[in-house]
């Protein structure tokens, strides 16, 4: 007998054909809600994201005073900005386990003029800050710790960020450089951020530039010119202008359903409103399932993935699209041969060090699976042992390992409800792919 909150998931009886688009993006909509509330009139977003995450990136603005209509129902925001001010001068912000919103709120902060104080839940308090703390000093903030050094609860003590030259390396998470360039326009002065070494999930920096030229600000790459490797952005000191925005579909999200098609033969699967003109790198996924077998089509604004006989393994680095690692992890269990998955130095801070998770729960179902460092080594088994699989209340554990479900009988997902933070309705779009 499992708790209500578990789930045994029916494995498919045949090959499904399906279309379908999961909600926004989370990683978009809590960058579109930041530049809306620092542009210069009201702006209007669209197929926002209402999960966990978002609801404290909406929580804390409207601590920091800013004015926001919110209709769930037709999944809009429209959100009056104020130009780079923040309204209120002091705010306790709860961000839950969130980490695009304590730091991209934390950066905020730093351009108020008062006291802000930022917390979250026990796994938050785990999770490091200190150097975006330190970039923020670069430019002349002022942050103290509220408990332990380098980790949340922090205080800024704002009087309008200075700005000036600052330098970032590779960091365990490209949201403190996000971060910083969001709110980096409304420095007192100009901002130069030196790149120095390989950069972390590089394509989600670059997607923040993008969004942030969208909303009438064009930060400036400067690339080496010998190896076209990042080396240098400077932000105009400029206000972003009052816009509407469409948040595109999750990519991290939509990379479940692709390899749900992707390890069942015959199997096809088109998500909607994803493709060659997104913005999110996980877009890219697709192509790691092509490299392992399947066949795909990558429209300007769709993708499809069709499973074939057969998947090999692979050896690949994912440090440009961490997020997907847990989805191949699992793909990997109905592959031919080993695969190696690299660059994951990132997965160790996030909602639960998602190294020894996927180790712990690949092992249950009867994958062989080696950590050197970064990198995970997984031999797939001959037979899926059935399992019932902890999630560590991390909602990448529950959804990529429900992919295996839709193969294999008797796996059983525990406490679902984590997939509130970023999709609570992943469950029942899973089900839509089963053939009737």
């Amino acid at each position: 007998m499992f708790d209500m909150s578990d789930l045994t998931i029916e494995p498919f009886a045949k090959p499904f054909s399906a279309t379908l688009a999961p909600p926004g993006s989370k990683s978009l909509t809590n960058r579109a809600l930041v530049l809306a509330a620092l542009a210069d009139g009201v702006c209007e977003l669209t197929n926002v994201l209402f999960a966990d995450d978002t609801r404290a990136m909406l929580d804390g603005l409207s601590k920091l005073g800013f004015q926001l209509e919110i209709d769930e129902s037709k999944a809009t925001v429209r959100v009056r900005g104020r130009g780079g001010e923040i309204p209120n001068a002091s705010a306790d912000l709860y961000c839950k386990n969130s980490g695009t919103t304590i730091r991209f709120l934390t950066a905020l902060c730093a351009l108020g003029q008062g006291d802000y104080t930022l917390d979250g839940n026990e796994r938050m308090r785990q999770r490091p800050i200190e150097s975006l703390i330190k970039m923020l000093r670069q430019l002349g903030a002022r942050a103290t710790y509220r408990g332990s050094e380098g980790y949340p609860p922090v205080a800024i003590h704002a009087d309008r960020l200075p700005g000036g030259v600052m330098s970032y390396g590779s960091e365990v998470s490209s949201q403190y450089l996000s971060a910083i360039l969001q709110v980096a326009p409304h420095a007192r002065h100009e901002v130069r951020v030196d790149l120095i070494g390989q950069q972390t999930s590089w394509p989600y920096v670059a997607m923040t530039m993008q969004l942030m030229d969208h909303f009438g600000v064009t930060p400036e790459l400067i690339r080496d010119p010998e190896t076209h490797e990042p080396k240098q952005i400077i932000i105009p000191q400029h206000n972003y202008h009052a816009t509407s925005y469409a948040v595109e579909p999750d990519a991290s999200n939509a990379s479940y359903f692709l390899a749900a098609a992707a390890i069942r033969p015959g199997a096809k699967v088109m998500i909607e409103g994803l493709g060659k003109r997104s913005l999110q790198g996980d877009v890219g996924f697709a192509d790691v399932l092509h490299q392992m077998g399947a066949d795909i089509v990558f429209g300007k604004d769709f993708i499809t993935v069709t499973g074939t006989d057969e998947l090999n393994g692979i050896d690949i680095d994912l440090l440009a699209m961490p997020d997907t690692a847990q989805t191949l992890a699992v793909v990997a269990l109905f592959a031919k041969g080993e695969t190696a998955i690299r660059g994951l130095h990132s997965l160790r801070v996030k909602e639960t060090d998602r190294v020894a998770a996927l180790s712990n729960e690949l092992k249950k179902l009867g994958a062989q699976v080696e950590i050197h460092g970064d990198d995970l080594v997984i031999h797939p088994p001959a037979k899926i042992t059935p399992a019932s699989i902890a999630t560590y209340d991390d909602h990448r554990m529950a959804m990529s390992f429900a992919i295996a479900g839709t193969r294999a009988a008797g796996v059983t997902i525990n406490d679902i409800e984590c997939t509130n933070k970023t999709y609570p309705n992943f469950f029942l779009d899973l089900e839509r792919l089963r053939a009737p």
